[in-house]
């Protein structure tokens, strides 16, 4: 199915999928800046559709989570960057290419699958976007992150 001929919001309902409220800033910042083409999502957590981290989207990879645990949070962040997309550009038919994402996954220091935890961001953004979801990725391990999540996404779209 092309991009053309269904509406990203169709695409999204055929998974399944339907967008939370945006999450709002915990700090100084905004969940994402529009300039002229281009938008800056700030990274997102792995909140489902009530806001909550569930207990599986908490702790570190390399300790008691799962591979699928982190692929599932890191699809769940994707859908929270997708939500604030919607909320700044009005529709997600606008973005004309997903240009990059950055992933960071909690885990343990040994931890080296990090690329396969981000693939449930990145294989969703191609689900969602077909060809135009397709980007360029930076995937790193960190120590920690805000409230213990598994993984947070951000994201850099062009808009038209």
């Amino acid at each position: 199915m092309s991009q053309h001929s269904t509406s990203i919001e169709q695409r999204l309902s055929d998974l399944g999928i339907i967008l939370p409220t945006p999450a709002a800033p915990v700090a100084n910042y905004v969940g994402a800046v529009l300039t002229g083409s281009t938008l800056i999502v700030s990274g997102q957590l792995c909140f489902d559709a009530a806001g909550k981290l569930a207990p599986d989207h908490i702790g570190k990879m390399g300790d008691t989570a799962t591979m699928e645990d982190g692929q599932a949070a890191a699809r769940l962040c994707v859908i929270n960057v997708l939500a604030q997309i919607k909320a700044v550009v009005g529709s997600l038919d606008r973005v004309s290419r997903c240009v990059r994402l950055g992933g960071f996954i909690n885990c343990r220091p040994d931890f080296a699958s990090l690329p396969q935890v981000m693939n449930g961001a990145s294989d969703l953004m191609v689900e969602v976007f077909g060809d135009a979801g397709r980007h360029a990725r930076s995937t790193i391990g960190v120590a920690q992150l805000p409230l213990n999540a598994l993984v947070e996404v951000e994201g850099l779209f062009e808009i038209k």
